[in-house]
């Protein structure tokens, strides 16, 4: 598993709502990346409350349209690509698995979502290589 992972920018046309949605998942994604550890699982936390599981379909849509509208979520920024899926699921009130996590040979740190323990747009073997350390779940929270 390479240092980083790069994600093929789609070419898929999104409807200018689901655009404009996606952008500002990004935005505010790229504000929340920002901060602490505790400060963002604690705000994910309870943007997370009250949410129904997201499906594998919902979040590929979604990890779609946030790579079509970010060059940044598209490349090594894993954290904000994240972050942005799981607010952009947010609004359709659905919540994927969030997930942080470490590879200690080599020191590698990560972060991804899941649906059915399964990563979105990862290549194989994530859960393989890294151990999970923080997780938001939908309606609840796993430390």
């Amino acid at each position: 598993m390479s240092d980083f992972v790069v994600v093929a920018r789609s070419d898929t046309r999104l409807t200018p709502p689901r655009g404009l949605a996606a952008l500002i998942a990004v935005v505010s994604a790229r504000y929340l990346a920002r901060k602490p550890p505790a400060t963002i699982e604690k705000h994910l936390r309870r943007i997370s409350r009250a949410a129904k599981p997201a499906s594998m379909d919902e979040t590929l849509a979604a990890h779609k349209a946030v790579v079509t509208v970010s060059t940044r979520c598209s490349g090594r920024w894993c954290l904000d690509r994240s972050i942005a899926i799981a607010l952009l699921l947010r609004m359709d009130g659905v919540w994927p698995e969030w997930h942080t996590g470490v590879c200690l040979l080599p020191f590698r740190a990560h972060a991804w979502v899941e649906v059915d323990g399964e990563p979105v747009g990862e290549p194989n073997g994530l859960k393989d290589n890294f151990q999970p350390l923080m997780t938001v779940c939908a309606g609840r929270a796993v430390s």
